[in-house]
Parts: structure tokens; sequence; C-alpha cells
């Protein structure tokens, strides 16, 4: 559900364009030069995660006032987590000391499973990883997919995409899924096709930041196909090639969220509001993509503050007042 790509962890409509300067501050207080740790306290942990949820809350809506307070806690550890590895990635300046300290975040991970957590972010994450019996192997995941950032720029096939995504967002859906305590094979399909479907919206909003970064995140099979050239990408050239690439993309999205659909049923209560707003989140941003004719080139496509508002009010009376169930169709595993 939650999105780990180029701001991290983030609902579609939101992310960090510009360096995060406190995570300078951060690093020099608890990265790998830092001084021998003191102790941190459980207490002082989590209302460090709280704190920094709450400096990039834009980008994670599903820790909202939808969720009961004592769910909230282990959502701030988990955002935390991804937060800090994005930032490693992203912040670094050059892919050899992203992979670096990609790696000391890993050793500080398995340690925190081995019982020696002294990060103030895995101090946090140790009780939400106790409570809620997560493995390791969705953290180490998107790992995976942070040091493939450092590596590869460009995809050859949608396919290889997904491969990605499999690793970059699909694993924050299925964490949720365990602190949802609803963890298993049906549900976790269906997180992941919404979770895939957000990051393939984040990479269509995302083009020309992406560009900016050296990535392409647009197959380049469907490059050739539409005859959308890698100039054209440095002229930032939305042309009728780029519309028909974009419109495509858009539509393999739209088509991944609707089959995650069917999963706001399979959670708890206190969570069908925020995997709804999600799913629609998503849609919105595709139909805000298809208003600007697919030039995301001039102007990142967003929700307003309004249009959130709506969406929500919208949301919360579709799941009180839902229309007749239509048929439906089992995913295929992304």
């Amino acid at each position: 559900m939650l999105v780990a790509h180029s701001g991290q962890a983030s609902f579609p409509e939101s992310g960090d364009a510009m360096p995060d300067r406190r995570f300078a501050r951060d690093l020099e207080l608890y990265g790998p030069l830092a001084p021998p740790p003191k102790r941190v306290s459980p207490r002082f942990a989590r209302r460090y995660c709280r704190n920094l949820v709450r400096r990039h809350y834009e980008n994670f809506t599903v820790v909202s006032l939808l969720i009961p307070p004592p769910l909230r806690r282990p959502l701030y550890s988990v955002y935390a987590y991804c937060r800090w590895a994005d930032d490693l990635a992203d912040e670094a300046g050059d892919p050899a000391k992203a992979l670096a300290l990609l790696d000391w975040w890993e050793t500080q991970l398995r340690d925190c499973y081995d019982g020696r957590a002294t990060h103030p972010v895995f101090v946090a994450l140790a009780e939400t990883i106790r409570q809620y019996a997560i493995p390791i192997d969705p953290f180490v995941d998107l790992l995976v997919a942070f040091r493939q950032d450092q590596r590869q720029t460009r995809y050859e096939t949608f396919d290889q995409l997904l491969e990605y995504c499999r690793y970059s967002a699909n694993p924050v859906g299925r964490l949720v899924l365990y602190v949802a305590q609803c963890h298993e094979p049906k549900r976790a399909i269906r997180a992941d096709c919404i979770s895939t479907g957000l990051q393939v919206v984040n990479f269509l909003q995302d083009v020309a930041l992406d560009w900016d970064r050296g990535r392409i995140y647009l197959p380049r099979m469907h490059l050739l196909h539409y005859g959308y050239e890698e100039a054209m990408f440095a002229a930032r050239q939305s042309n009728e090639a780029f519309r028909r690439l974009m419109a495509a993309e858009a539509a393999e999205a739209e088509g991944l969220l609707r089959r995650g659909l069917p999963l706001v049923k399979m959670m708890p209560p206190e969570f069908e509001l925020d995997v709804t707003l999600f799913v629609h989140g998503g849609l919105a941003i595709l139909e805000k993509i298809r208003q600007v004719d697919y030039d995301v080139w001039t102007r990142r496509p967003v929700l307003s503050r309004l249009e959130k508002l709506r969406l929500g009010i919208r949301c919360w009376w579709q799941l009180r007042h839902p229309p007749e169930p239509e048929p439906e169709e089992e995913p295929e595993e992304t």
C-alpha cells in the first residue's frame, strides 16, 4: 500500500523533491560515524519515530487519525525504517557511499533481530517486530530495491519493472498486513497489486524528478514501441509519442489498483478506510495526469488539500453505502 520510491513510503501525490537537511543532522547523531551510542529508551525511540513521521506527514497517509492510536505506534516505526533507508540511498551523494550506508543499515536490522538494537529506529522497531511477529524478509527486501537503484537506472521490459516493484513497494504493503494482524496469501496478493499499482503511479508522477536523478522507470521496450527516445527525455518533450506511452502505463497502473481493491473488505474494520484511500488516491492521481494530457514535465500532478478532503468523504460514504458487488477476478502474483 505504501510506496517505497524516491521519497519512500509515500502516498502517490506526495514526495520530497529537495534533500532533507535534517537527515544530515540525524546521520551525524545516529549514523555509522556517530560516537558510541548511549542507551536509547523505548520511550525516546517511539517519540523519535513519531516525530520523523510528522516531519514527513504528507508522505505517510496511513498513519492518520483514522487509525486507532495503539496501531499508530508500530506503523511509525515501520515508516521510520523505510524513511531512513530511502534517505541513506538518495542523500548519500554517490552510489558507492549509498551502498556502504545501506550495508550498515542492514547490519543494524540484523542486530535488531538478534536483540542488540541501539539506533532509535530499531529500538522502536524491535517492539513492533516482537508484538506482531514480523519476519525479517520484507525489511531486507526493501534494501534490495534501494541497492538496485544505485546500480540500475533503466529497465528493459515491464516485467523487469514489476520485479523491481516486488522489492521496492510490495514489502511495505505486507508490513502493513502484519501490523493489521491479517497477513495471509490471498490478502498479500491483493496488497501487492495495490503497492505495485501505487509505485507505477509514482513513476508516472515523477518522470521529471527521476530523470533529474539519472533514472528512467518507463520500460525501454515501451519507449521503443511508442517512439519516445531518450534524447526526448533530455529535451523534456511532451509530444504525441509521450502521451501514448504515458496512457499505456497509466492503464497498467489502474488495472493493478482495481485488482487490489477487494482487499478493502478483507481488512480489519479500522484499516478499511485507509486502504480504500490508497487505491482511490492512486486512481485520482491517474485522473490528474490524464487531465493535464500526460504533461508531467511541466508540473507534477498532485491532489490539493480540498481534493483530498473530498476524496476522504467520498470513500467514507462508499464504505458505508457499498454498491452491489461485482464478480471478483483472482489476481496473479505481481
